[in-house]
């Protein structure tokens, strides 16, 4: 749970008031000017209508330069960036030819496979050389491959589940999976602060959904006891099917999943429990195997197992894995799979290789190598982020660290600031987040020295002294501690 303090709500609160204010008196001077001319669309409702298009037209388009910037290279720990401009107040920007060399904290490359990898590159292409890009067909016409079969094995294997089924994108594998588990008279309880492909899913199941507080095991079992003891709305039936939905890891708050309370609970009151393991798999846990082996959990515990490949493997797509019988059944019922394209080959084959890197199976320990680097690099920036007197949200172990902005005027200073500087962000606002909880999100990667690391620190520290986003007091240095000892005496 996130306190805002008193002052920073109040100055946010101001701050979106007065933006609201402004855009809507230039709505109505819009609409008076919209009168006077000719209209081709008379009698058509608007097609964009509402506050979202009023957020985006007077908030979002004022500082969209600070999002989609192309890159221009390989999301390496350094990146080229595209430079672009405006000639209309930031309504559309136009690519130049110039591009700038910055650190890279934003990027998903916790693992550092989305380089060229001496083990992984070589397979990809030859792969690339044999199979094609695309297989053009669904799995279950011509679109799959002895690759499939060998990445759903591997991922199994992986995982230790007894069985995987693979997808081409990560964010279909929860919003097209929860409809096909859950329909009219399931239970689906999720947490408050799940990714928006868990929420989309949820909705489209046509089950019932309820919310239990974000991370709070005690919340979800008077949730769990409540709705089983109410039954199924108007008939007070009991429910078909309970399922549980969390994240391994909280990609906007960096949080880990208080999984084996949940786990304990969900036993308790026969509920499943499905974990998404889309930031936490390949990052976390001796072996890269997320929060499961991190905090000693049974995989045997958790039904469904969720997780994408677009993270720490370097590739694209998602995977679900769990019982034989889970996966047959989704093999004949899963829109994803019957009727979507299948994963690409070439990708297929950077997963399976980057899993044989991680697990040592290419003959070195560069695996074991690259997973340590990241809890130290992750450790050591979150460390010294809080030494500095930022707000930083998250857990130890954690490659993603959210630096509280709060305010909205700070969201586009910060993130320009840093660019100015060669280091690239990531801010997030509304509706990716509550109104007042706007933030920047560092993704740490494995590839990240300690100079790059260094660097970062360093410029985010002058930005934040800049901006006024350290909220806390920043913990005196060494030397300082030293010049102070030495006075004294």
């Amino acid at each position: 749970m996130i306190t805002i303090p008193y002052l920073t709500a109040l100055t946010t609160y101001f701050s979106y008031g007065l933006l609201f204010a402004f855009g809507q008196l230039r709505d109505f001077f819009r609409k008076i000017f919209d009168w006077c001319r000719a209209s081709n669309l008379q009698g058509y409702a608007p097609i964009c209508l509402g506050l979202e298009d009023f957020y985006i037209r007077r908030l979002y388009l004022r500082i969209q330069d600070c999002f989609g910037r192309p890159i221009a290279s390989a999301p390496d720990a350094w990146f080229d960036v595209v430079e672009r401009y405006s000639n209309d107040n930031n309504k559309t920007l136009k690519r130049t030819t110039k591009k700038s060399r910055c650190l890279n904290l934003g990027s998903y490359n916790y693992l550092g496979f989305a380089a060229s990898d001496e083990y992984c590159t070589p397979r990809a292409i030859e792969s690339l050389k044999r199979f094609s890009p695309s297989t053009c067909s669904a799995r279950v016409d011509g679109g799959t491959t002895t690759l499939h079969t060998e990445l759903e094995e591997c991922v199994a294997n992986f995982v230790q589940k007894p069985a995987a089924i693979v997808f081409g994108m990560g964010y279909v594998t929860n919003s097209a999976i929860l409809p096909v588990l859950m329909g009219k008279g399931g239970l689906i309880i999720s947490d408050s602060l799940n990714h928006n492909s868990i929420v989309n899913g949820a909705r489209g199941s046509g089950a019932t959904i309820r919310v239990f507080q974000h991370n709070t095991p005690s919340h979800l079992e008077k949730v769990l006891r409540e709705q089983i003891a109410d039954g199924q709305p108007r008939t007070h039936r009991p429910w078909k099917k309970i399922i549980v939905v969390v994240e391994g890891i909280y990609s906007m708050e960096g949080e880990l999943c208080k999984l084996p309370e949940i786990v304990a609970i969900c036993k308790k009151y026969k509920a499943y429990v499905y974990l998404d393991e889309a930031h936490s798999i390949g990052a976390v846990g001796k072996s890269g195997r997320g929060v499961c082996e991190l905090l000693g959990v049974d995989t045997a515990d958790v039904d469904i197992m969720m997780g994408t490949f677009t993270k720490s493997f370097g590739s694209c797509g998602g995977y679900i894995a769990g019982s034989k019988e889970l996966i047959q059944y989704l093999k004949y019922t899963c829109p994803a799979h019957l009727y979507a394209t299948s994963i690409s080959p070439p990708a297929a084959q950077q997963i399976i290789s980057s899993i044989k890197v991680i697990l040592g199976e290419d003959g070195t320990s560069r695996g074991a190598q690259k997973l340590a680097r990241i809890r130290e690099n992750s450790n050591f920036f979150r460390s010294e982020l809080q030494k500095m007197g930022f707000e930083v949200l998250g857990d130890n172990d954690s490659p993603v660290m959210p630096i509280m902005l709060y305010n909205p005027a700070k969201i586009p200073a910060f993130s320009r600031e840093c660019l100015k500087q060669n280091v690239a962000v990531v801010t997030v606002a509304f509706p990716a987040t509550p109104l007042l909880l706007a933030r920047a999100r560092i993704c740490i990667s494995a590839s990240h020295t300690k100079e790059d690391l260094v660097k970062a620190l360093e410029v985010i520290s002058r930005v934040g002294d800049l901006v006024g986003i350290k909220y806390f007091p920043a913990e005196p240095n060494k030397q300082q501690q030293e010049k102070g000892m030495i006075k004294v005496d």
